[in-house]
């Protein structure tokens, strides 16, 4: 009834793949009730209430509340933009929500419990990994945020581009609470502009000045006391596929990490 292609595209704005089914049955029919959507789409009946129910929140589908229940097809036009404005509502309604509750009593509670729960952990049990770009510098500007005196960055040529594109607001902020930055990264002709922006907010040494053959990757280091790690060659690997390494153990982040940082910066100009 539908190319593979559509299909696709439908999994792509949302829709499972018996959502994706159902719904293109139902726009063959028209309109139809359960027992026939169901077997045209090959979905379980006793799936296919919920399925088509969750449709019809999301503007695909009008439920007619009859007897039997009966489903008609939105115009796919007009379920695009249905659908838009309820993820729209949604979200508004949603971002009100968490905005009131991290004022709340509640989040105070919250926030009691995991100080209390953090101090029964040591310290070297407090690391995990992070996998895609997008969830890596979610936590980056969390580690910039709570730092309280300094941040160390020794990132690569793509890098430097990363924490203007990513992560300068938020460095200036930093910068105006009195946190020391201090950021060594490759100066090429391709990064020159985005160094100079990083070189106005932070002390910046290039990475290339030493003429010795340095370490280089990309890490972080807040405070002395946790540090980031990237685990593949940003240049080479997708974005979606980029690995880090985070630990908040003192031990390593001050004693390794940090060491190894202050080496590489006695050597850079």
């Amino acid at each position: 009834m539908i190319s593979q292609e559509t299909l696709d595209a439908l999994k792509n704005i949302g829709l499972n793949l018996y959502e994706r089914k159902l719904y293109a049955a139902l726009i063959a029919r028209g309109t139809s009730n359960v027992g026939e959507l169901s077997e045209l789409a090959s979905v379980p009946r006793s799936r296919a209430y919920d399925v088509l129910e969750s449709l019809g929140e999301k503007g695909f589908v009008i439920i007619k509340h009859a007897k039997p229940m009966q489903y008609v097809a939105v115009d796919p036009v007009e379920a695009i933009e249905k659908s838009k404005q309820i993820l729209k509502d949604n979200f508004d309604r949603t971002v009100t929500r968490m905005s009131a509750f991290s004022t709340s009593d509640s989040m105070k509670e919250l926030s009691s419990l995991y100080t209390s729960g953090l101090s029964l952990v040591d310290p070297s049990e407090l690391s995990g990994s992070f996998k895609g770009n997008y969830s890596m510098n979610l936590h980056v500007n969390s580690m910039i945020k709570g730092a309280q005196n300094s941040i160390d960055i020794m990132t690569t040529e793509s890098g430097v581009k990363t924490l203007v594109d990513k992560h300068s607001n938020i460095l200036q902020k930093a910068k105006k609470n009195g946190i020391k930055l201090r950021v060594a990264a490759p100066v090429t002709s391709s990064n020159k502009d985005e160094a100079k922006i990083i070189s106005e907010l932070a002390d910046f040494r290039d990475l290339k000045s030493s003429g010795k053959k340095l370490p280089v990757g990309r890490m972080m280091i807040v405070d002395g006391k946790q540090v980031m790690f990237g685990l593949t060659d940003d240049s080479k690997t997708h974005e979606s596929q980029d690995t880090a390494f985070w630990s908040a153990s003192d031990h390593f982040s001050e004693n390794f990490a940090q060491t190894m940082f202050e080496m590489i910066w006695g050597h850079l100009k």
